[in-house]
């Protein structure tokens, strides 16, 4: 009976964490809908967001806030230039850096467009202790473990 009732509570506490895990997928997908219904992806909008509250960043900067290549950067990057949302020229100190900066028309998507998804827990995980944060970051472990996920965000399943 006992074995039972651990059971069903492990169960149920599995449900619920699922249940969570799903509501958040879901919230995500809305929101990037949302963000791409206004004519910039949420990557992008992630970038403008940033530049908005940084004035301006080198492309190596851009690439380390969205945890991507620098390849994917620079496209990323590009999109927005020709779409008149950002410049980007090259440091006076050092030609090989190139600098982004928010145009007027980047500023206006970026400040019209309600704040969520990653863009809003960037800002607000920082607020948290540093005790709640490890917790949060132990259980998002354990969930990339028990998805077979690697820090690249590649299954380490082969397909299975």
């Amino acid at each position: 009976m006992i074995g039972t009732l651990l059971d069903n509570s492990t169960d149920d506490l599995a449900g619920e964490a699922i249940h969570k895990f799903l509501i958040l997928n879901r919230y995500l997908r809305q929101y990037a809908r949302q963000i791409t219904d206004q004519g910039v992806s949420p990557r992008e909008f992630s970038i403008l967001r940033f530049l908005l509250e940084s004035g301006s960043a080198t492309v190596g900067q851009v690439q380390e806030y969205l945890y991507c290549s620098a390849s994917v950067a620079s496209t990323v990057i590009a999109k927005l230039e020709e779409a008149g949302h950002v410049t980007r020229t090259r440091s006076a100190e050092d030609n090989r850096v190139v600098i982004v900066e928010i145009t007027p028309a980047g500023r206006e998507v970026a400040q019209e467009n309600p704040l969520g998804g990653i863009v809003l827990l960037r800002r607000r995980l920082p607020t948290l202790s540093s005790e709640r944060l490890q917790v949060i970051n132990a259980a998002l472990a354990d969930i990339m473990q028990l998805m077979d996920i690697d820090d690249d965000g590649v299954s380490n399943q082969g397909g299975q």
